[in-house]
């Protein structure tokens, strides 16, 4: 599933944590890529230990605990650190799958990725996420603040950032539910739930579609 969430990050969060990284020295990032990854990575980002890194990683972790729409996307069991790189110069991340197990930090399956957008359209030239899943193709340059979720699975790469500053922030989600058919059925079954609430509190339908939707939770997902 490829899906928009708008406005993960409140305005005071996007500003703290903007101002933090840009001040920050970066390493090269295809330290912590794959074999094959590595050979078309060409990206800056901030040491797993770097503190800043940290105290950022939390903003945003706590972020997406609270925000309703990613929660009923990905289920989430295990989420990563959060990892802050910067693009800029020409900088780009040809095509590539990310791994299938992350190790930050402990063993996770990679199901789900999500992109982060720091940087404002308007700050930099190039540098659009581009995902691949068969016949389909994405573009994708959100606001700040704005993330991106997309299979893992997908081949994906960044252009090259031509002018500006790109700064972004990546997760990778092991979800409670592995099988993504399933977890679309569960996010449709949940807007579907959401908006007939809205329209009616009392509804009786929506205590069956809300039964339904834990049965079916309960009979997909591994923990």
């Amino acid at each position: 599933m490829f899906l928009p969430i708008p406005g993960i990050l409140k305005a005071e969060e996007l500003r703290t944590i903007r101002d933090r990284v840009v001040k920050e020295t970066y390493i090269d990032g295809a330290a912590t890529a794959g074999r094959q990854a590595r050979r078309v990575k060409q990206n800056q980002q901030l040491a797993r230990d770097n503190k800043t890194a940290k105290e950022m990683g939390k903003i945003v972790l706590d972020a997406l605990r609270r925000h309703a729409g990613f929660n009923a996307a990905t289920l989430p069991f295990r989420i990563t650190e959060p990892m802050f790189n910067h693009y800029s110069g020409g900088m780009n991340y040809g095509p590539h799958v990310d791994n299938a197990v992350m190790y930050q930090p402990q063993p996770l399956r990679s199901d789900i990725s999500m992109t982060l957008f720091l940087s404002e359209p308007r700050d930099y030239e190039g540098g659009e996420l581009m995902i691949e899943d068969g016949a389909l193709r994405q573009k994708v340059k959100l606001a700040a603040g704005s993330a991106l979720i997309y299979p893992a699975t997908s081949l994906h790469n960044v252009e090259p950032v031509t002018k500006g500053d790109r700064y972004a922030c990546i997760v990778w989600i092991q979800s409670l539910v592995r099988d993504p058919g399933q977890r679309r059925i569960l996010f449709d079954m949940d807007r579907a739930t959401q908006a007939l609430l809205k329209r009616d509190p009392d509804a009786p339908e929506a205590r069956i579609f809300t039964a339904s939707y834990h049965n079916l939770v309960r009979m997909w997902a591994e923990a």
